[in-house]
């Protein structure tokens, strides 16, 4: 019998998630691909290795047992590829990040630029998801780093079992139609009467901005959400409300029609990189940190962490 590694990281999944669309979602696959999977690692074994129980599928003796053996597996191989990157110096190692768009376009070219030029050997690779998911795909195994995001009034839920490297820390500013305030620098509660463009109460970004505003005294009248900086400054530019705009934010292409104006005082937010914790030391990741940290120097972006 010899059974896939890939398809054992699938019945993990499974037995964390409790549904195949959520563990599909977790592995970053479609349920279909993952079902078909697991329906070939049942033949691979030759029973029975979990059931339906409407939505959620339970596993079976035999599923609770191999699902055990895989964590040790999974683990063993893990540490394994650790001990060969130690070995060989870590100046030859394949890491997937997660990264969202902002620092795909305003942090990665620069940095992963420099870190190929100075260690051909290392190689990154970046798979893009919400911010507030990285964290949990680090933490699954799935990836190696990932950007993740504190707010100065919603610092996010953190994990024993990770570790972060702050590499930059930005302002948000006011986006709003040209000519809209007349001052370059205003309060928060400056926006209050104005229509707001912003993410969903679901995402980290959208929860931290309706906080803020809470705090400063008012809840924002949201006419449009939507999740992508880039399609809140387009909108902002057609006249349509105001919303923030991060630092890297304001490094996406930016539609003509639209002020930039400070906040006083700031609202900052803390980009970092998340890694998993463990008892080898990995060089090539914290190279990889290094160059992302380099690369927000260069623009100017400090390291102070902006949580309470």
């Amino acid at each position: 019998m010899e059974l896939s590694l890939h398809r054992l990281r699938m019945l993990r999944e499974l037995h964390r998630r409790g549904t195949v669309t959520a563990a599909a979602a977790a592995l970053h696959y479609t349920a279909s691909a993952v079902s078909q999977q697991l329906a070939q690692l049942e033949r691979d074994v030759g029973a029975k290795l979990f059931e339906r129980l409407g939505r959620r599928v339970q596993l079976t003796e035999l599923g609770i047992l191999l699902t055990e053996h895989a964590e040790e597996i999974l683990g063993s191989v893990e540490r394994a590829t650790l001990a060969l990157e130690e070995a060989q110096g870590s100046m030859s190692a394949r890491l997937t990040a997660g990264v969202w768009a902002s620092v795909a376009s305003g942090l990665l070219p620069t940095a992963l630029t420099a870190l190929a030029a100075d260690y051909p050997g290392i190689q990154v690779r970046t798979k893009e998801l919400a911010p507030e998911a990285t964290a949990d795909a680090v933490r699954d195994g799935t990836l190696d780093l990932s950007f993740v995001i504190d707010y100065s009034d919603a610092p996010m839920e953190w994990s024993d079992g990770l570790e972060r490297a702050v590499v930059a820390v930005e302002r948000l500013h006011a986006a709003v139609p040209a000519g809209a305030l007349p001052s370059a620098t205003v309060p928060l509660d400056a926006l209050a009467e104005h229509p707001w463009i912003l993410a969903s109460a679901k995402s980290h970004f959208g929860r931290a901005i309706r906080i803020a505003c809470q705090r400063h005294g008012f809840q924002p009248k949201i006419n449009h959400e939507v999740e992508e900086q880039s399609t809140a400054m387009a909108m902002v530019g057609a006249g349509l409300g105001v919303t923030l705009v991060s630092d890297l934010g304001l490094r996406l292409l930016r539609p003509p029609g639209i002020d930039v104006v400070a906040l006083a005082p700031p609202l900052l937010r803390t980009v970092s990189i998340a890694y998993r914790r463990t008892e080898i030391r990995r060089p090539a990741l914290h190279l990889v940190v290094a160059a992302v940290q380099e690369a927000a120097a260069e623009l100017g972006l400090g390291t102070e962490p902006a949580l309470p």
